[in-house]
């Protein structure tokens, strides 16, 4: 008598994004529900003609970079001294291939660089001014990516300290978290699972707000930021990149997706972050099997998911506060 082996289905096509976690003020709940949306859209659409994760997650980056109520690309955060310097990176989970820049200015898509540095170079990550001449090498646009309202942040930020009214760059210190670094609506991100089952990841930033110039955060960093196997699944994160990156959170809650779904990874990662250093820090995950997770210790976590059977947008996940 000869059996056959059960075929294991493969898991259906997903992408999930997220525009940032902080304090979402309500008037721009509508907006960037509508971008997460739309990152979602264009990132599924990918994957519905065959295409790969690592096309995907850049798609869902690119529409969020463009669009300027994410603190990415167009809409970027300006630095202590009024200058725009931008970080991003992405991440192949078939491969673990991958490659972060940062200090970019004025190019239009952060996360295209990354894609040149990770396809057309031996190193995985590029700063300043030769990350900024990579990008020009392959033809990417440049752009002014100043928008009035974060000059008018900035602005507004500078008084304060001229003021004595913020107690600025001496550690993390709550007065920093609440008037600054909790209201910023920080890294975007996405996540996606293809036909192939081959996860990717990605993420790009403007960084936080009146932050020292040349500071980098942790979505130039593999591991910190952003971080993908096929092994056991994607994750990236978003939120204080100084957290992110003492706690290499991506690729722990990627190790822990090895053994536990999507959900129980990210919360035990942010339940663990929290009580490690405090308040600011949000995860989307998705395991290997396409089960997704989104868990933050903020107020809010912008997001969306797209899958074949539809699509979700919220303005908050899983909320762990211990």
């Amino acid at each position: 008598m000869h059996y056959r082996s059960a075929k294991v289905r493969p898991p259906k096509p997903i992408i999930i994004v997220h525009g940032g976690a902080g304090d979402w003020p309500s008037e721009l709940h509508k907006q960037g529900l509508r971008g997460v949306r739309i990152a979602a859209h264009r990132g599924f659409r990918v994957l519905s003609k065959q295409g790969s994760a690592l096309d995907a997650v850049e798609a869902g980056i690119v529409a969020m970079e463009d669009n300027p109520v994410f603190n990415a690309g167009r809409g970027s955060t300006l630095n202590l001294v009024g200058e725009i310097e931008t970080d991003a990176a992405i991440m192949d989970g078939r491969t673990l291939q991958g490659a972060g820049v940062a200090l970019l200015r004025d190019i239009k898509n952060p996360i295209k660089v990354a894609r040149i540095v990770m396809d057309k170079t031996d190193h995985v990550l590029i700063a300043g001014a030769a990350a900024r001449q990579l990008a020009l090498a392959g033809g990417l646009a440049k752009s002014d990516l100043r928008v009035s309202k974060r000059v008018k942040a900035w602005k507004e930020g500078l008084h304060k300290l001229k003021n004595n009214k913020v107690q600025y760059l001496s550690g993390t210190s709550p007065e920093i978290l609440h008037r600054f670094l909790a209201k910023s609506s920080d890294t975007v991100g996405a996540l996606a699972l293809d036909n192939d089952g081959d996860v990717a990841a990605a993420c790009s930033t403007g960084g936080v707000s009146l932050k020292l110039p040349g500071r980098i955060g942790d979505s130039a960093v593999l591991g910190a930021g952003l971080y993908a196997d096929n092994k056991s699944g994607a994750a990236t994160a978003t939120g204080i990149g100084e957290q992110a990156m003492r706690l290499v959170i991506s690729k722990a809650a990627c190790d822990l997706m090895r053994h536990r779904k999507a959900v129980s990874a990210a919360t035990k990662v942010i339940r663990y972050s929290t009580r490690a250093l405090g308040l600011g820090t949000g995860l989307i995950a998705l395991d290997r099997l396409g089960r997704y997770a989104v868990a933050h210790n903020t107020r809010n976590l912008c997001w969306a998911a797209r899958t074949v059977d539809g699509s979700t947008a919220k303005m908050f996940g899983t909320r762990v506060r211990s």
